[in-house]
């Protein structure tokens, strides 16, 4: 059975800047992968080859056993259909309310629901997240966490099999910070869906990760269960992880 995503000797360059440089992870159906490491260290231009917004130099990315890598325009939309994605800072339209906001994926790919059928939508997916009552507030008037629940609440309107994370926690207090964790948790747990999560939250990592991969310098250098990766011998992967471990 394949993957829901298989990276397969992934490269990639901006001109002399080799960002990826032989890239392989495995991501099973249904399962929470972390990919951490330090800025800079290409996880955020590894989830654009996921997703097929870049294009690599050599290398596969295989998304249930479909090499994206290959394809263009419709075909590649059809794939991307079965992502949904929570942006670094929710990404929310300030002048939109939560209920347009929600929306706007079934608006552009669902012509066929009525006004009260996209209302009826984006009410489940906001009690989803734990949100009841808020669909005609503005961005502006909700907390950080509100937002971000908001921004998980459009990604999975259209109900991917896939959620990208993209540094969920940076920029929030602990306290919103579990909460975020618990939301990505939870939202594998309700929908089933399949997580990809990149972060430097050493914290928020070990919490969420049903696997971690270690990217440093464009490779994996550690990957499998939290605890295995807390035992990597790989020299930066044991400082950069002595930084939370050796205070907590």
């Amino acid at each position: 059975m394949p993957a829901e995503i298989e990276v397969i000797d992934l490269h990639k360059s901006f001109g002399s800047n080799h960002v990826l440089r032989g890239v392989n992870l495995r991501v099973e159906q249904g399962t929470t992968t972390v990919i951490l490491g330090g800025s800079g260290s290409g996880k955020s231009v590894l989830m654009k080859h996921m997703i097929g917004l870049l294009r690599p130099d050599s290398g596969q990315v295989l998304i249930e056993g479909e090499d994206i890598t290959r394809l263009k325009g419709r075909e590649l939309d059809r794939v991307r259909r079965k992502f949904g994605m929570v942006f670094q800072m929710a990404a929310l339209f300030d002048s939109m309310t939560v209920l347009e906001n929600v929306a706007f994926p079934l608006r552009e790919h669902r012509k066929d629901l009525s006004e009260e059928q996209i209302r009826e939508i984006v009410a489940e997916k906001l009690a989803l997240v734990d949100l009841h009552g808020v669909e005609d507030k503005y961005p502006a008037e909700l907390s950080g966490g509100m937002r971000k629940r908001v921004g998980l609440a459009r990604a999975v309107v259209l109900d991917p099999k896939i959620v990208l994370y993209d540094e969920p926690t940076t920029g929030l207090d602990p306290i919103t910070t579990a909460s975020v964790d618990q939301m990505i948790i939870d939202a594998k747990n309700a929908l089933g869906v399949t997580s990809v999560v990149i972060s430097h939250d050493i914290g928020s990592a070990f919490k969420v990760a049903d696997q971690l991969a270690f990217l440093y310098k464009g490779e994996i250098v550690a990957a499998g269960p939290p605890e295995a990766v807390r035992q990597s011998e790989h020299p930066h992967v044991r400082q950069f992880l002595q930084m939370w471990f050796g205070r907590n």
